[in-house]
């Protein structure tokens, strides 16, 4: 039972930190932050995953050891199975919420849901997901920690359910702490986007190829786009200028998310040297 208080209490400094994270991502670009404050998202999501590992995995393991090394017997549990039952009718109903909003965005994005729940960039939803996830197993482990403290008379099995929920929230943390870091390094989009990206460049009549490809996910609906462009020789300044403005209006057609497009029109010097060594 102390367990889940430490685990709910690492719940709550979550839920806080990730509305942190919503509010500070939000804010719009300024000359300070040229490129907005999409990344502040993974930060504060990253110090949630933390609270999480530590505030409730390691202190749940630390507590269920002790349990296990200092055994007592179990008293009241007809109050802990009340407490349980109605934490797990609430956790239940947050659980429902997120499960609802992750598959919901996961059919708007035409994925399967584990694909998106494990790769989608809006990881304040995957953290409630499966926090509110990890809560329910917990709550279950909790009372059969009870349940064989009482039909034993041992305070072995509620240390050992301590224990398993702390390895839990260990994992979650652990799922959670990657996610973020990842972003917070800097992810390109998914190849088989990056390709599509690539193709509606090309479909562009003043482009003759792409050099490189520079693709960046800032936030969950913020993506930066850049490239190296070789256009056609005979082109004009002004064509080229109106070639970067379709090939912006081609990408954000493609992908909403898509915000900023940088072109850099760039010779191809292989076909220079490829056209130079031709008889």
């Amino acid at each position: 039972m102390i367990s889940e208080a430490a685990h709910s209490l690492a719940d709550t400094v979550t839920e806080l930190l990730l509305l942190t994270a919503l509010k500070r991502s939000r804010k719009p670009a300024d000359e300070e932050h040229p490129l907005g404050y999409g990344p502040a998202r993974y930060v504060w999501a990253l110090l949630a995953s933390v609270a999480t590992f530590v505030g409730g995995g390691v202190f749940a393991v630390y507590d269920g050891t002790r349990a296990l090394v200092h055994s007592e017997s179990p008293t009241k549990a007809l109050v802990s199975y009340i407490v349980l039952g109605a934490a797990f009718l609430l956790e239940g109903w947050s659980f429902r919420t997120a499960l609802k909003q992750s598959s919901g965005e996961a059919r708007h994005s035409r994925m399967p849901f584990l694909h998106y729940l494990r790769h989608t960039p809006d990881t304040a939803v995957k953290a409630v997901f499966m926090e509110d996830g990890a809560a329910l197993v917990g709550l279950v482990l909790a009372a059969l920690g009870v349940l064989g403290g009482q039909l034993s008379g041992s305070g072995v099995w509620d240390g050992i359910a301590s224990v398993l929920i702390g390895l839990l929230l260990v994992f979650v943390a652990w799922v959670l702490g990657r996610s973020n870091a990842d972003l917070l390094i800097g992810r390109a989009l998914p190849q088989q986007m990056r390709d599509a990206v690539r193709e509606e460049l090309m479909a562009v009549d003043e482009v003759k190829g792409v050099l490189k490809l520079t693709t960046l996910m800032q936030g969950p609906n913020e993506v930066l786009v850049a490239a190296k462009v070789d256009f056609r020789n005979v082109s004009t300044a002004h064509q080229v200028e109106l070639a970067c403005e379709e090939a912006e209006e081609r990408l954000r057609t493609l992908l909403p998310a898509i915000k900023r497009v940088y072109l850099d029109p760039t010779p191809d010097r292989r076909a220079d040297v490829v056209g130079d060594e031709a008889p």
